[in-house]
């Protein structure tokens, strides 16, 4: 074998065949391969480019829909401490008014016991005085043993009755009516 056959330096009939399968096998890619796969690829580039534009839309929508809903839950809580606060003012004036209508209540129901026993104990001393003046008359005739005349001696009964008016109230003012 000589050395020019093994050299791979210099070009041979192989080489050159292989070069021009090689160049056939490359155009045929170029014009066939190529193109169906540069189209598959500018599709999913495509493709990416509008879901990456749809989640950034999606993002800020996201974001805007969050604002929204924290302003109107803010909102919805300022409503409820005013709901609540209003809430507050109006148990504080129910209990004012019922506060003070059970005073008046108390003072009313306290004043009209008051007035019925001042009543009551009139009545009982006025009537005391009258059955007074007839167990008088009725002791003084069996002391002396005679009837006695009212008419004449009813200056005498009148006096001891007041006098004994003016030691009830002496006695029922000194002990207080206490309202």
């Amino acid at each position: 074998m000589l050395i020019a056959d093994s050299n791979f330096l210099i070009p041979n009939a192989t080489l050159i065949v292989e070069l021009i399968a090689f160049l056939i096998v490359l155009g045929v890619i170029r014009k066939y391969v190529l193109p169906i796969l540069k189209n598959a690829l500018d599709a999913r580039a495509a493709q990416i480019k509008s879901e990456l534009e749809a989640a950034d839309a999606a993002k800020s929508d996201a974001a805007k829909s969050d604002e929204d809903r924290r302003s109107e839950l803010e909102a919805a809580r300022q409503q409820a401490r005013e709901i609540v606060a209003q809430a507050n003012r109006t148990a504080e004036q129910v209990r004012a008014d019922s506060q003070s209508t059970a005073q008046a209540e108390y003072e009313r129901i306290v004043n009209s016991a008051a007035a019925e026993v001042a009543l009551s104990r009139q009545r009982a001393i006025d009537e005391a005085a009258e059955r007074m003046g007839e167990i008088v008359l009725d002791v003084v005739e069996r002391i002396i043993g005679r009837e006695v005349n009212y008419e004449a001696h009813r200056d005498l009964i009148d006096e001891a009755v007041a006098a004994l008016r003016a030691d009830a109230e002496a006695t029922a003012s000194g002990s207080g009516a206490r309202p």
